[in-house]
């Protein structure tokens, strides 16, 4: 018979676990501890890349923006630099991100509608109106056509330094002064987002074209953004999240040592981009973790010398998946906790998501909630004030371990069968992605996954409906108008010799970005260089998966 004190004691569950599986015991003990007495600063930089972090600046508090018309998204930035941001990130629109002008008949209905609308080089040089380059740094998400969006952005940069729009004359040459990110990441948009135009080797190949080039004339510049974020948004796992994106990371690196690139030369301008989700303790693990692999990647197998090198700098984001469209003001408490959990963590930037984008691109409200959220982390909560607050943590240390420990299996896995790309190619990558996602929904749905005000503690009061935020629908009409008047004022002899040039180079082996800037400088559009590119590379045509 039960007594009262084991009924009393009974745990409200059968099993404790991770989002990733990792089981959960109650209570962890120094048995569970490494024994090593690393700090922050030092190989292999479990705790830090930094022995100061946050002691010595906070995380770049960057948000995502770019809606509708360059000159829309341009008063949007200001609004927000205005604020307190610290850095840009752009959004663009699918046909932007397909390298597609916005009178492409297949970008009917999507111009300006995710992000804001780039063809031409007066659209770059409007986003960026008012905003000196040399004094702010700019993150790109942009994959296929990364290498045209940075030809834009250098092109903007040099416009606007020989105009004296600058703080100060260029004592460097004027690239030198451009600071950022471009995404770069294309293997993730085969396995897990699907914004891809050209196959993986025509693409990597722009990959490394980019680190060659910014090696030599943008070092300020990150030439890669490797991304887990879309790999969790579409449902991976937190190990498969780390595993997936270091595996990719290395077949960026072995094409670069490949294409004849030195790896310390280009090493420290690789950057990543990992999503935080809402098992507070296993992400601050997998951060720690993730930053571990890779300094033992760049070391151990790469061989890699400058300490620099092993460096996994890292941008994030809140969980997208994670916002709910019931009830959008919890949101706002998921995206705490997901920020804390990437400043436990470490991160060397963060966006938080708005309380409403489970609904629509975020009001102008909400996104000042969302980086005021992030500066009261900064200067109120006081976790700032000492490195890596949660080392020494029984279950911290546990998890970190065990993350590494199951990654390294996973990327092992990948290795056996020739690589990431090998991996892709296949489709077991975007399998595995798949079944965790499968096997995710269906706790939700039989409520081993709570999610409040969905499944769980569901208020049958609907609330006041959250303001809502729309794209003009004219801005599809006023950008093709654009468009036609951009044609017909430039040099169009001086674009068809440059597109000749450019297709030539395509289907030969010069680095294309000096190319790109010279097309772009003259006139021609993203759509048009799109089009070239895709005669000389083909178009990727995924694998079927059943």
């Amino acid at each position: 018979m039960t007594t009262l004190k084991n009924k009393k004691n009974a745990e409200r569950k059968a099993k404790f676990e991770t989002s990733s599986g990792i089981p959960l015991e109650a209570t962890y003990t120094a048995a569970n501890l490494s024994t090593s007495n690393e700090l922050p600063g030092e190989y292999p930089f479990t705790r830090g890349i930094h022995a100061g972090m946050y002691r010595s600046r906070f995380w770049t508090m960057r948000q995502y923006a770019g809606f509708a018309s360059a000159a829309e998204s341009n008063q949007r930035y200001k609004y927000l630099l205005a604020q307190g941001q610290m850095g840009l990130s752009v959004a663009f629109d699918l046909p932007t991100q397909l390298c597609m002008d916005a009178d492409d008949e297949l970008a009917r209905g999507e111009v300006g509608k995710v992000g804001v609308s780039i063809s031409t080089l007066g659209d770059m040089r409007e986003l960026f109106n008012g905003i000196p380059l040399d004094q702010v740094s700019t993150s790109m998400t942009i994959n296929a056509p990364a290498a045209v969006l940075l030809a834009l952005y250098v092109a903007v940069g040099k416009e606007q330094a020989a105009k004296g729009e600058w703080a100060a004359p260029a004592t460097l040459q004027v690239t030198q002064k451009l600071r950022g990110t471009v995404q770069n990441d294309i293997l993730k948009e085969y396995a897990a987002r699907g914004l891809y135009r050209f196959p993986p080797t025509h693409s990597m190949r722009l990959v490394t074209d980019i680190f060659a080039f910014c090696r030599e004339h943008v070092p300020q510049w990150n030439t890669i953004s490797i991304s887990g974020y879309h790999i969790r948004e579409a449902g991976s796992t937190a190990v498969q999240e780390v595993a997936f994106t270091l595996a990719n990371g290395i077949a960026y690196v072995q094409g670069a040592l490949d294409a004849g690139l030195n790896i310390d030369d280009f090493a420290r301008q690789l950057a990543f981009f990992f999503n935080a989700h809402n098992n507070f303790l296993e992400e601050v693990a997998k951060f720690r973790a993730a930053r571990r692999m890779w300094a033992k990647i760049m070391r151990e197998r790469f061989d890699a010398k400058d300490p620099r090198s092993w460096m996994l700098r890292f941008h994030t984001q809140t969980g997208g998946s994670t916002l709910t469209a019931q009830e959008p003001l919890n949101n706002v408490a998921r995206v705490t906790l997901q920020a804390l959990a990437a400043v436990m963590g470490g991160t060397q930037s963060l966006h938080t998501n708005g309380m409403d984008e489970a609904l629509q691109l975020p009001t102008a409200e909400a996104a000042r909630t969302a980086l005021r959220t992030q500066q009261i982390i900064a200067n109120e909560s006081g976790i700032t004030d000492t490195v890596d607050p949660l080392a020494g943590s029984y279950v911290i240390e546990h998890l970190t371990d065990e993350i590494e420990r199951r990654a390294f299996a996973l990327i092992d896995q990948i290795d056996q069968m020739g690589g990431a790309v090998k991996a892709i190619e296949a489709g077991w990558m975007q399998s595995q992605i798949a079944e965790a996602s499968y096997q995710y929904q269906r706790k939700v749905e039989s409520k081993e996954e709570v999610i409040v005000g969905v499944n769980e503690f569901v208020s049958t009061d609907v609330g006041v409906a959250a303001p809502r935020f729309t794209v003009n629908p004219a801005v599809e009409q006023q950008q093709r108008q654009r468009l036609a008047e951009w044609r017909a004022n430039r040099d169009n002899v001086c674009v068809s010799e440059r597109i000749a040039h450019l297709e030539a180079s395509a289907r030969g082996n010069d680095n294309l970005m000096p190319i790109l800037i010279a097309c772009v400088e003259d006139g021609v559009t993203v759509g048009e260089i799109g089009k070239v590119l895709k005669r000389a590379f083909g178009e990727y045509q995924p694998p079927s998966m059943i």
